[in-house]
């Protein structure tokens, strides 16, 4: 399938690696609308633009939203979570390829950081809110996964988003 970049909000959002692959994610706003709301926002701000993986587990998840590359800030703003634990009956499962926010011990602690389901991690559903999945591209997100890592799950090599916008299909 091809795209097209628009600066219209979408919920498709492509995001290229500096490494030149691309993935596409579909946003899931019925099943988590405050993230949904949360990401768009952040990929029209160009937030999302330059930042790294900062933590690769293969066979698990991708993560990445961090502006400091080091797993422990993100956005000012904090988020809702979205899931079952916290009273949302988000019906999306962790299956391979599922988009889904990264939050500390507290429910209500998601800002800008998210993870890609590299595999199946059904064990997150209830926990953690999931808000869209990869339509094109999964072979990036093996690739992400493939990159050595040091002891912190950290990529020896920067896994750097180059852009992350809005498209359309074409």
């Amino acid at each position: 399938m091809s795209y097209i970049k628009t600066t219209e909000v979408t919920d498709l959002v492509q995001i290229t690696m500096e490494s030149g692959g691309s993935l596409v994610v579909k946003l899931d706003p019925a099943n988590a609308p405050i993230t949904v709301r949360n990401f768009q926002k952040l990929v029209s701000e160009g937030f999302y633009n330059g930042l790294i993986f900062h933590r690769v587990i293969a066979g698990f998840m991708v993560q990445g939203g961090d502006p400091t590359g080091t797993g422990m800030s993100g956005s000012k703003e904090r988020i809702k979570g979205e899931f079952l634990a916290n009273g949302v009956p988000n019906r999306l499962s962790h299956k391979r390829g599922v988009i889904s926010m990264a939050r500390t011990n507290v429910p209500d602690s998601a800002s800008s950081q998210f993870f890609i389901c590299h595999a199946d991690c059904a064990f997150l559903d209830g926990q953690y809110a999931a808000f869209g999945e990869v339509v094109d591209g999964i072979e990036v997100v093996d690739d992400i996964a493939a990159a050595p890592t040091d002891r912190m799950d950290k990529p020896l090599k920067d896994q750097r988003m180059k852009e992350v916008c809005f498209v359309k299909i074409g």
